[in-house]
Parts: structure tokens; sequence; C-alpha cells
């Protein structure tokens, strides 16, 4: 065990490696002179030069990788060209926010979706099993700025019940931080249930048709424990495998919804830098995203052992 979490650590590396050149190559296949772009239209040529100078342009791809390639190693993302202030900063001001509604939403989505998904599975066939299907297919279909912007006119501007916008510290008390975050989850959430009830089912329907749970019935044991115990367990690794997928899709959804709720937010911070042109901090933030990701299948990888004691490496 311990040698494979070394070898599935040590795979990380040449991954996060290409990710990094990807990532630093935006500055050079967006469209147009990017010193262009960003010193605009009225600027002279003396500017635009400044500014290839400063994002290093004006130098060899190679030398200024590896310039960034050590800054970052060194914990050290870049300075901001639109604010003057160091991107770490700007991560630090903005990473509670993200962090608060991406856990927050992934611990509501699990819980809801797989018993919605164990249930669809017991009553297969059923009006109960329409009705989680149907739920799975709209949540796919439905986009997430559309369910956000129809929770907050419902839930806060009709009802009353909760903020339409903003965000509460955690600093300020538990019940103002978790209000700030009920709609912004709950927007966020419903693509993520979708497709861990979905393929809930399909799995649990699969192990429920297995001799061992036909001989644990006919054993006596109670309807509950066969499902969780013995269908759920045994169902759990494909399970784990598409709550590590769909984080790319939790990551890609914190954008659109903290935009929707204006929280401050990193996903906020992405669509303000796309807007200002400010490649250093874009770089920074699909560079996070992307470690993230790679680290949440990491810890899916270490977690199959844990569920099939049949997996050994």
């Amino acid at each position: 065990m311990l040698r494979y979490m070394v070898r599935r650590i040590l795979a990380t590396i040449p991954v996060m490696v290409v990710v990094a050149i990807f990532v630093f190559s935006l500055l050079y296949f967006a469209p147009g002179d990017p010193a262009a772009i960003i010193a605009g239209d009225q600027a002279t040529a003396e500017d635009i030069a400044l500014i290839r100078e400063s994002l290093g342009l004006d130098r060899p791809f190679l030398v200024r990788f590896g310039e960034w390639s050590w800054n970052i190693l060194n914990g050290d993302l870049g300075t901001s060209i639109f604010t003057g202030l160091p991107i770490t900063h700007l991560i630090a001001q903005r990473i509670e926010p993200t962090l608060s509604l991406t856990v927050l939403t992934l611990v509501f989505a699990i819980l809801v979706a797989v018993p919605l998904g164990v249930l669809a599975a017991w009553k297969a066939g059923t009006w109960v099993d329409s009705a989680v299907m149907i739920f799975a297919v709209l949540g796919f279909s439905v986009p997430i700025f559309v369910v956000g912007y129809i929770l907050a006119w419902l839930m806060a501007l009709q009802l009353g019940w909760l903020p339409v916008q903003g965000y509460r510290s955690i600093g300020d008390g538990l019940w103002p931080w978790f209000r700030s975050l009920i709609l912004p989850s709950i927007s966020l959430g419903c693509v993520y249930i979708a497709l861990i009830a979905r393929i809930t089912r399909s799995t649990v329907v699969e192990v429920l048709r297995q001799d061992y749970i036909r001989t644990a019935r006919a054993k006596g044991l109670a309807q509950m424990p066969t499902l969780f115990i013995h269908g759920l367990r045994n169902a759990a690794v494909p399970i784990v495998t598409v709550i590590g997928i769909g984080f790319a899709m939790l990551i890609s959804g914190t954008v659109v919804t903290e935009s929707v709720f204006a929280l401050p937010g990193l996903g906020r911070l992405t669509i303000d830098a796309i807007l200002h042109r400010d490649y250093p901090v874009i770089q920074a933030l699909v560079l996070i995203f992307s470690f993230a990701y790679v680290l949440v299948n990491l810890a899916v990888d270490l977690a199959y052992t844990l569920f099939d004691p049949r997996i050994r490496y």
C-alpha cells in the first residue's frame, strides 16, 4: 500500500509539469499581442514595449518558463497586472468563500445523492425510480446559472428567507456563514447530485442482482443492512470514482455560481482576471485549480482500498 501511494504521488509530478507548460503557454497562444491588448487602443509603442518586458515576452520561451517555474516552486505566483498586488495576496483574500462553497456543496451533494441513488435502486421500476431519474435528467439539462436565478427569485426575493447575494465570513458566526451559502450550494450541487445519484442507482442495481445479496436476503437479513452494508459498500468504488471525476464539474461550476451570487471567491477573481486580461492571475488560478483536481483524483485512487479490500497494490 505504501509503495502504491509513493508511486501515485510521484506519478502526479509529470502531470503537473505538463499542466504547468500548458498554463504558461496560455500567454503565448492567446490571439493577438497580449501586451497590445492589455495596453489598450490609446497606448504608445513605448507602453506596449514596457508591458512586453514586464510579461517577459521579449525573452525566449524556455528562459521565461524556467524563471516562472522556479518562482512557483518558491511560492511566488507573480504580480497582478491590473491591481499591482502579489497574486498570493489576492488568492489569500478570496480563498475562504471558494473553499467554503466547494466543501459545503460536496458534503451536501453526497448526503443527498447517495441515499437518492440507493432508494432508486431499491425501488427500481417504480415511480420512485422514475422520479429520481427525471430529477437526474433535469439536473444535467438545466444550467447552473438558471437554477441560481430561480432559487434567488423564489427563496430570496419572493419569500425573503435567504440573502440574494453576498458572503459572510465564518468569523462572523456559523449561522450567517451557512445562511449565505445555502442558495449557492444548492445551485451548484444540483448537477453534482444528478451525476452521483444516477451512477449510484445503476451500480447498486447491478450489485443487488448478485448471488451474495440473494443469499443475505434468504438468511433473513433486514432490508436496510442489505442495501447499505452489502449493496452500497460493494458499489462504492464506481461511486467514489464519479465523485472524483465530477470534481472538475464542481470547479467550473464555482466560477458561474460565484458570479451569480456575487461571492468574492476565486471563481469571481477568475472572471475579473479574464475581463481585464490579467494573464499572470489567470495562469496562477488555472494552475491552482488543476493542482486541486490532481490531488482529488489521487485521494480517490487511495480510497479504493478502503471500500474494496479485494484491491491490493
